[in-house]
């Protein structure tokens, strides 16, 4: 019976975590879980920072004392205060297997917790555990049962579950499970890693590390439902490398990588000068910015920057920049196209003038007309964003309407 309470339990565990549409959605199902599997009254999952020498707490969970937040934001134990941890803070398991999990009270480790087998990652601690124990007084807490949980053989943080003063105290058959509760979890995390990995390349330039296309597309439609919402204003910089084709004729296709990465670097240091602006690479020698609720002025003035910044570059020939924004005279934005055709003509305008500053839509009269001109022959489309055909495309100006 145990054994089939105990299997129905780790199954609902798993299917907690696949449920889990976030990050604290899959830590709060991991901490339920295993604290409802090993009856007890709270749980926690904490992961290490290695780099800091620290553990930091990702969520408590059930019942929880005064001052523990279910999601902290700050709440951080130094390794030095669990020295039975530092035995599996280590690059691999040296003697291969998994590691244990043991059992504390409030006076201290359990001696009726035995020692792992020899050749386990751990074995259990010969001292108390001094943090742990005065956390479990002060909290009010019985005892408690921790887990590390181990991800590509390395140690990813641990499993903590307590149970409260008066309830049994948990026992070696309870280790032993929350060894198998957290070899789940991490399970669970090793495949969120993996879903995120994949999000993370579909929505990313490969080269310069920057969003792509399909993550403008996705981030300005929703832009542009807050834009109809509540009116706040939605800015696209469209930008064109100059340059490009010449470098990589004279110096090779590898350069020309190095001038796009080092463009992408300076467009996202002038993106971050507008709060939760996008930066992204289009695709070849294409950029763009998009800021949402920054006035158009800020934008301009980035845009602005990000031509000086490209023109100081040491390859290259600095960069032709369009500005697009629903807090300039353009007209009403319907869809996220007429903001991209609008962004596109400007930038179109700033290459064709040799313009050392951006092009703003709203602000130079001819640009209006050119978005809305279509294209005399299908081969003068310059580009298709989101698909747009070429009938939809910026058409190129006539020779009167230079100045």
């Amino acid at each position: 019976m145990a054994e089939d309470r105990r299997l129905r339990a780790v199954v609902a565990l798993a299917q907690a975590m696949a449920a889990a549409h976030t990050a604290r959605d899959f830590w709060r199902a991991a901490a339920l879980g295993a604290c409802s599997a090993l009856a007890g009254s709270f749980a926690a999952l904490s992961a290490w920072e290695r780099e800091l020498g620290r553990l930091k707490v990702l969520v408590n969970a059930g019942e929880r004392a005064p001052g523990e937040d279910e999601f902290p934001e700050s709440e951080t134990y130094p390794v030095n205060r669990f020295p039975e941890i530092t035995e599996f803070l280590h690059e691999q398991w040296a003697g291969g297997g998994e590691p244990d999990a043991w059992v504390e009270s409030a006076d201290g480790p359990l001696r009726s917790a035995p020692a792992a087998p020899t050749g386990r990652g751990y074995r259990h601690p010969s001292s108390p555990g001094d943090g742990r124990v005065a956390a479990l007084r002060r909290r009010g807490r019985g005892c408690c049962v921790v887990a590390p949980i181990v991800l590509h053989g390395r140690a990813w943080g641990e499993l903590y579950v307590a149970r409260p003063l008066g309830a049994p105290l948990f026992d070696r058959e309870d280790a032993d499970f929350a060894t198998v509760l957290a070899s789940v979890i991490a399970s669970g995390i090793a495949q969120t890693e993996r879903l995120e990995e994949v999000r993370r390349l579909a929505f990313t330039d490969p080269l310069t590390g920057l969003a792509n296309r399909r993550a403008v597309d996705m981030r300005l439609d929703e832009a542009l439902e807050r834009h109809r919402a509540d009116g706040s204003v939605v800015s696209l910089v469209v930008c064109d490398l100059n340059g490009l084709k010449q470098v990589n004729d004279t110096h090779g296709h590898a350069v020309g990588d190095r001038l796009l990465e080092r463009f992408g670097s300076v467009l996202s240091l002038c993106g971050a000068m507008l709060p939760g602006a996008l930066a992204a690479r289009l695709g070849g020698d294409e950029f763009c910015l998009l800021s949402v609720g920054p006035p158009a002025d800020e934008v301009v003035r980035v845009a602005g920057e990000l031509c000086l910044r490209a023109a100081a570059l040491e390859l290259g020939d600095g960069v032709a920049c369009g500005v697009a924004s629903t807090g300039d005279p353009i007209g009403q934005v319907r869809t996220a196209r007429r903001l991209f055709r609008l962004a596109d003509a400007a930038q179109y305008r700033a290459k064709a003038a040799r313009s050392p500053q951006p092009v703003v839509a709203g602000r130079d009269g001819t640009v209006l007309r050119l978005a809305d001109t279509p294209p005399r022959h299908p081969r003068q489309e310059r580009r298709a964003f989101r698909g747009v055909p070429a009938e939809d495309a910026p058409g190129e100006p006539e020779p009167w309407s230079e100045p």
